[in-house]
């Protein structure tokens, strides 16, 4: 007897075996058969989803899970444009924030909307003798006042308050962590959001390091989520690069840097497991810290970063030793430089087929790179959302002749690199769906039409949110289509992507998320069909 029959539905598989389907079986969380093969089969219930359009559920191969949680509940001065205002909006965090000395974070910071940056003489004004840390919306800077300054070691590098990469690591590194508590309520109302939009497995993008780690023990925090019941979809947890440290392996490993006990990807199950290691090589396009190989529009510098060329690569071979998936953070065409460069370099050191290394965001991608991408096998995990919302900015401080290399489509797919769909949520919008429009459309939110040849089909799109999701996070032969055998993951929509016009893709309704065959938009935990 089948757990549950899913009925009068258009069941897009995403398997050319089997593409489209009118009804699935599910048993014990899993799908057993499509059309015939459960038609007739007696199941304990069968629910009529009243022509309603199914899709494999979809895959973010890159969020911050914690990050965004914490967002949802902190003071944001998102959207002002006068730095008076601003002042008040951290005035009146301030002012409700503990005692003297306590620190008080803000978030929705965005230099761009202002014309300037803050500084820590403004700051200082509102401060009433607390620590002030605003949070810069890439995640790759923040401003804050004269009472962090003063704590911070000698050297570190400022420009009036503002801090940037490593330098923002420094400040980050003056805060007691969040509990693992705390952490787990955060995970869980970014879980909550994820799954409300179709998502039912994703890829954190890295834990317990000083960029954007929460805590030395953050993956325990995952533990304790998944626990007390507050994960409502799969998660899949990178590791900071800057977690490894030498040990004292035997030879014949060759393993010179590591995790304690050898822990590496795939360690974990179903529902929560490790996955690539992430390293960073540069910062990030809002904050203008992405490393590109001639300068912004406008600007005199090129980016920067994260550490000088070689000691990047080294980390990158030694996760590559180490028996990691890798996942590279490289926005910036010099940054992928260094990314390809090293990863070559490991794969010479140390064959391994069928690894997969990522690199994440391939947000600057030069003509000449993409033949290298498709040489090493590596995966382009991009963001289109950040053009959605971001474009006129990027396309402006690129130029045009590096405007239409911004976070590729087509290129990708023509060169036969895998193309991965995530969002990189919080920094913008995580709707899977609104992605996919703009990965068909290329237009911005006025309108602009950035690298229009880059543009691909509804169904490609869809495939870089389940398909290559999955096969990004090897997780291919348990999810990403609706196959028989693979987990019971699927979104039910108010309407067909493929059909509608594609201005509309993006305000389709999610009406259902399954999560092990049991819909999980009322954020209801682990534990699928058949299981008490």
């Amino acid at each position: 007897m089948l757990c549950t029959r899913l009925t009068n539905a258009r069941f897009v598989t995403m398997d050319p075996a089997h593409p489209v389907a009118h009804d699935l079986g599910i048993w014990k969380g899993r799908i057993v058969g499509l059309d015939e093969a459960v038609t007739s089969l007696p199941a304990r219930e069968v629910i009529d989803l009243q022509g309603a359009t199914v899709l494999p559920g979809f895959i973010d191969a890159h969020v911050h899970l914690a990050w965004t949680g914490f967002k949802q509940n902190t003071p944001s001065i998102a959207g002002r444009t006068r730095i008076d205002d601003v002042l008040a909006v951290v005035e009146e965090a301030v002012l409700r924030k503990g005692p003297p000395g306590a620190w008080v974070s803000i978030a929705g910071y965005d230099q761009r909307a202002l014309g300037r940056h803050l500084t820590a003489a403004e700051l200082d004004r509102v401060s009433h003798g607390r620590k002030v840390f605003v949070l810069h919306d890439s995640g790759h800077g923040c401003v804050v006042n004269t009472a962090v300054l003063d704590l911070l070691p000698a050297g570190v590098p400022h420009e009036d308050g503002f801090l940037a990469e490593g330098a923002m690591g420094a400040a980050r590194a003056l805060r007691l962590p969040y509990s693992q508590e705390e952490l787990a309520e955060a995970i869980g109302r970014a879980a909550r959001t994820c799954v409300a939009e179709g998502v039912t497995a994703c890829a954190e993008a890295g834990i317990g390091g000083a960029l954007f780690g929460h805590s030395p023990v953050e993956l325990g925090a995952y533990q304790l989520a998944r626990e007390k019941g507050l994960l409502p979809l799969r998660v899949q947890l990178m590791v900071a690069a800057d977690r490894l440290r030498p040990v004292a392996a035997h030879e014949a490993d060759g393993i010179p840097r590591a995790l304690d006990l050898g822990l590496r990807t795939g360690f974990g199950d179903d529902w929560l497991s490790v996955g690539a290691l992430k390293i960073y090589t540069d910062g990030g396009m809002m904050a203008r810290t992405a490393a590109l190989s001639s300068p912004y529009e406008g600007l005199d510098h090129t980016g920067q970063l994260q550490d000088d060329p070689e000691t990047l690569t080294e980390t990158i071979v030694a996760g590559h030793l180490a028996g990691w998936q890798l996942a590279v953070h490289a926005i910036g065409d010099r940054a992928a430089d260094v990314a390809l460069d090293a990863l070559e370099r490991a794969q010479r050191l140390r064959p391994r087929h069928g690894v997969r290394h990522r690199v994440e965001h391939a947000g600057l991608i030069r003509p000449d790179q993409l033949s290298r991408f498709a040489r090493l096998g590596v995966s382009a995990v991009v963001q289109p959302n950040f053009l959605r919302y971001f474009g006129d900015d990027y396309a402006a401080i690129m130029g045009e002749e590096r405007a239409p290399w911004l976070y590729r489509g087509r290129a990708f797919l023509d060169h036969g690199i895998t193309l991965v769909g995530s969002s990189d949520r919080p920094v913008t919008d995580g709707s899977p769906l609104r992605a996919v429009q703009f990965m068909v459309e290329r237009a911005s939110e006025s309108g602009q039409v950035i690298g229009p040849d880059e543009g691909i089909t509804v169904e490609e799109a869809l495939r870089a949110y389940t398909v290559a999701g999955a096969y990004a996070c090897h997780w291919e032969g348990s999810a990403g289509s609706l196959s028989p055998g693979k987990r019971a993951d699927l979104v039910v929509l108010g309407d067909d992507p493929r059909r509608v016009d594609t201005s509309r893709i993006g305000d389709i309704e999610v009406v259902a998320t399954y999560v092990d065959g049991r819909d999980r938009r009322d954020g209801g935990p682990e534990g699928g069909e058949g299981k008490p």
